[in-house]
């Protein structure tokens, strides 16, 4: 089947950006952006249309994206805890799914949706993990999440994580301690 050009109504990551006219395949128009109102088939008639009320749809598109920064500097930081049974290796008897960040972020007061969690597979070890969540397609935050065996693991977990700042310092620290002890072997 030939593509099909549709007009897109927000922005999408792998396609382009409010009012681009662009080509895709007819299943991924039909069942996902004509569905869910992310864009419009390319006709003069929606064409048309579109240009009226682009002003309109730009505005509502800034709007989303100031309400999402504003949620996005309460969440980004954010260290959240969850604690599950695992293995002496650290094998999780069972796995952390998208489902579980939601209830917990839920129980921290935000209301996130599943589809804006990007966790590409299931964690399934102990640790701690950067999870990304897609509050606008132009506003994304990293949330800290500990898997640990119990409240006191995770904290340390947390604890232990460092901020890129300092890893940045504690190295630059490292290249000059190097420098003095080669220049005192001088």
């Amino acid at each position: 089947m030939a593509a099909v050009e549709v007009i897109l109504l927000e922005r999408i990551e792998s396609l382009g950006k409010l009012g681009d006219v662009v080509r895709v395949k007819p299943g991924f128009a039909r069942n996902y952006l004509l569905p869910q109102h992310k864009a419009l088939r390319a006709t003069k008639a929606n064409v048309a249309y579109f240009e009226g009320r682009r002003a309109e749809l730009e505005a509502r598109n800034l709007e989303r994206k100031g309400e999402a920064q504003g949620i996005a500097q309460t969440l980004d930081g954010l260290k959240l805890t969850l604690v599950r049974q695992a293995s002496e290796s650290g094998q999780l008897y069972g796995s952390v799914a998208a489902r579980d960040l939601q209830d917990a972020l839920k129980a921290e007061g935000f209301k996130v949706e599943r589809v804006q969690i990007n966790l590409p597979q299931p964690i399934k070890v102990l640790g701690l993990f950067a999870v990304p969540i897609s509050l606008h397609p132009e506003v994304v935050v990293s949330v800290n999440v500990a898997v640990a065996r119990s409240a006191d693991d995770a904290a340390a977990a947390h604890a232990k994580a460092v901020a890129p700042e300092a890893l940045l310092e504690s190295a630059e620290e490292e290249l000059v301690e190097e420098e003095v002890l080669e220049e005192i072997e001088e």
